[in-house]
């Protein structure tokens, strides 16, 4: 009579643990590397009058504002390209607004609005002026230790 294996039973029988791997935390930027970095993303895109407004202590919609011009709708669509694109590793934005005619498209990351114009537009809504009283922030050549496009 042929020799046979005992039948395993569901109790005997090995198991394999499967471990999920959760996914890799998103690297965190603090609102001014946000504000920064959105204004070297800019730059990249050759957007020219590129300021960071300081506004926590004027109003509690967002810590900073950037404020950018760019020559042609094409120009200000790239630059908000770019800014999208580039802080996409860091979170999505709440939301874009005005890159389908790309006179003024606004990205609303909740800590950092940005403001890409057309300078005719820039001009008119005066948002510089309208924020006068916030410190203006020098934009650094590199945050962080790297070239947001590198």
């Amino acid at each position: 009579m042929p020799r046979t294996a005992p039948k395993s039973t569901p109790s005997s029988r090995p198991t394999r643990e499967t471990k999920t791997l959760a996914p890799a935390p998103k690297p965190v930027l603090s609102s001014r590397e946000r504000a920064q970095r959105s204004a070297l993303l800019a730059l990249d895109k050759k957007a020219y009058d590129v300021s960071i407004l300081e506004i926590t202590a004027l109003s509690s919609i967002a810590d900073y504002l950037v404020l950018v011009s760019g020559r042609t709708d094409k120009q200000v669509q790239a630059i908000a390209d770019s800014v999208r694109q580039g802080l996409k590793k860091f979170g999505k934005a709440l939301d874009i607004e005005g890159t389908t005619e790309g006179k003024w498209v606004v990205i609303d990351y909740g800590d950092v609005i940005v403001h890409i114009f057309q300078e005719e537009l820039r001009r008119y809504y005066d948002l510089d002026g309208l924020w006068d009283k916030a410190p203006q922030i020098e934009v650094l050549e590199e945050t962080a230790g790297e070239r947001p496009g590198a």
